[in-house]
């Protein structure tokens, strides 16, 4: 069977005027994954990314430490995260003591935000079911390149990830409030660099292993 490994990226710079850049912990999760892969001698037929820095960093990081340098990487933006900021706009947060949320109160916000926008409701830059069936379709490709023997590498976001875990846990649409729930239980704890695993053969996909992050424990591990 083929199989797509679906890689978070490695934090980003989170509270810096650049977001979408890794930070130093970022680049570092990166080469552990990529000296991981390199361990057990895999090496993809199939290598994409999608269209965030973080996503072009990461897989820098990955290829060099995993010694993958020769191979071809695609871009695909479709792979890329859903609009947090757009999404955030659309759900203003409370007056803040101190003018700025603390980390706890952000959570707090960031989660009432998600799920006023996973129900449909509100106007948004990208609907969360315009955005899953994104993903969705970027999978269908990617499973297609890959086909019944090779192996894809795909760099990427939590939220993309989590959305393909919940639709195959579930097989059920955005609009199922089922799956809706478990894409955004599942994308509290996603952890950066992690690695999901699933199969593709005559029967589809199947997921086998969601967040590894073996090459982290005790080493930098961070969701946000």
């Amino acid at each position: 069977m083929g199989q797509v490994l679906l890689v978070r990226h490695g934090q980003a710079s989170w509270g810096a005027e650049d977001y979408d850049l890794l930070s130093p912990l970022g680049w570092e999760q990166a080469r552990l994954l990529g000296a991981a892969f390199a361990l057990r001698g895999l090496k993809p037929e199939v290598i994409v990314q999608g269209g965030m820095r973080r996503h072009r960093e990461t897989t820098r990081a990955v290829c060099e430490a995993a010694g993958w340098d020769g191979l071809e990487v695609m871009n695909d933006p479709a792979w890329n995260e859903f609009d947090h900021l757009g999404m955030l706009a659309a759900h203003p947060g409370p007056e803040w003591a101190d003018g700025e949320p603390t980390p706890e109160e952000f959570q707090e916000w960031f989660e009432a935000a998600s799920l006023r926008w996973t129900s449909g409701k509100g106007d948004y830059p990208e609907s969360f079911e315009t955005f899953t069936q994104r993903v969705t379709d970027a999978f269908a490709r990617t499973s297609a390149l890959v086909g019944p023997s090779a192996t894809g590498v795909v760099l990427t976001s939590g939220g993309a990830i989590t959305w393909i875990v919940a639709h195959l846990l579930t097989g059920g649409a955005a609009s199922d409030p089922a799956t809706a729930a478990l894409w955004g239980q599942l994308n509290k704890v996603v952890v950066n660099s992690s690695v999901t695993k699933v199969v593709v053969g005559r029967r589809g996909a199947t997921l086998v292993s969601f967040n590894e992050h073996s090459h982290l424990e005790g080493n930098g591990l961070s969701y946000r």
